[in-house]
């Protein structure tokens, strides 16, 4: 029983010594439940509106007020005209545009009923029922509120438009979630691993000892799945076009250059996983647990960004794939060019650099 327990007590001093294997023990499963628990929601909150208000009364004023004082909606913006209304889309800052037609307070008062436009962003079917549905609720609502006992009670109809996609398709929404994934972790995890294979079977060195510089030798191992990646890109657009009928309304030619753009931050990133990972199946590790669960959680791909605590919003504001991913749908979906989507582009940029530069950095210190 002595041996026994001495071999329990050796096994529990490997394992308090092994930081990495800690942190999968107890810090993994806190880590899991903060995302999934917080980030896991098809409910929508606070989601940013317009209201196009052409009547201004007071019928109209009271229905804005409880629209913005539900915890679904806040009112960013008051349009003036019509016009405005696919501009605001294009600009990204709501995702359902409220229009109250004029006289809308004299129909309810003479005729007993009057008329409500719901215009919601379809680029996420799932996002533009939920809005128009919980609009058409308090909107419901508002109508029993003001109804009260009258015999010839007020009437209310809300004719819902869903912009960008009538359809609500779902494939909409899923092609540049999953173009996102696919160039963030092949490219990613390719590289890392690819580099790290070297450096277990001894040939790095060897590499590193021929005429061309360090970096060339590392970007060398790169660009073959740059090339890959563009026919990925390649690939993915035909299939979304052909075969699930997703439009590119945008440039072409700006789509393949912004995927070209997030392909170098994802080789970058690749690169610095490499360069402080020492085994194969540490770069794996890194590259799933560090990509794979953000993507799909923070980027916005499957659950709003905006739903979710302060602190996991900010976090979300360091996965690419994020960006890239408002880039695809802003330019394959809504048509926008690069004047709108520019914050983006250099975020991407930024990234790429930083990461560039860090993994050179730790390459010169351990290969050079």
């Amino acid at each position: 029983m002595k041996q026994f327990l001495s071999f329990v007590k050796k096994e529990f001093h490997h394992i308090f010594r092994d930081k990495r294997t800690m942190f999968i023990l107890l810090g993994m499963p806190v880590v899991q439940i903060i995302i999934f628990g917080f980030a896991l929601t098809n409910e929508v909150k606070n989601s940013g509106i317009a209201v196009l208000d052409q009547s201004k009364d007071a019928a109209t004023s009271s229905l804005i007020a409880q629209l913005n004082a539900s915890n679904y909606f806040d009112v960013h913006q008051n349009l003036v005209a019509y016009p405005e209304v696919e501009k605001v889309f294009k600009q990204g800052k709501v995702k359902l545009v409220v229009v109250l037609p004029p006289h809308f307070n004299e129909d309810l008062q003479h005729l007993n009923r009057a008329q409500v436009q719901l215009i919601a962003d379809a680029s996420d079917p799932n996002v533009a029922n939920t809005l128009t549905n919980y609009a058409t609720a308090i909107i419901m609502d508002y109508q029993k509120r003001i109804t009260n006992d009258r015999k010839l009670p007020y009437t209310i109809n809300t004719e819902t438009k869903m912009l960008y996609n009538p359809e609500l398709k779902g494939a909409y929404n899923f092609v540049p979630g999953v173009m996102a994934m696919v160039l963030l972790l092949v490219c990613t995890m390719m590289t890392a691993i690819t580099i790290v294979k070297e450096k277990e079977m001894g040939t790095m060195e060897v590499m590193l000892v021929s005429p061309m510089k360090p970096l060339m030798v590392v970007i060398a191992k790169a660009v073959p799945y740059l090339m890959l990646s563009a026919i990925n890109i390649a690939s993915i657009l035909l299939l979304s076009v052909f075969v699930l009928g997703v439009p590119v309304n945008g440039s072409l030619a700006l789509l393949a250059a912004e995927s070209i753009l997030f392909t170098l931050v994802s080789l970058s990133l690749g690169l610095l996983i490499s360069s402080g990972a020492e085994s194969q199946q540490t770069a794996m590790f890194i590259s799933l647990v560090a990509l794979f669960l953000p993507t799909i959680m923070l980027s916005g791909f499957m659950f709003p960004v905006e739903n979710m605590p302060w602190p996991l919003r900010i976090v979300s504001n360091v996965v690419p794939a994020k960006w890239y991913y408002i880039i695809v749908k802003s330019v394959m979906i809504k048509g926008i060019g690069l004047q709108t989507i520019w914050k983006e582009t250099l975020i991407l940029t930024g990234m790429m650099l930083f990461f560039l530069s860090l993994a050179i950095k730790n390459f010169k210190i351990r290969l050079a």
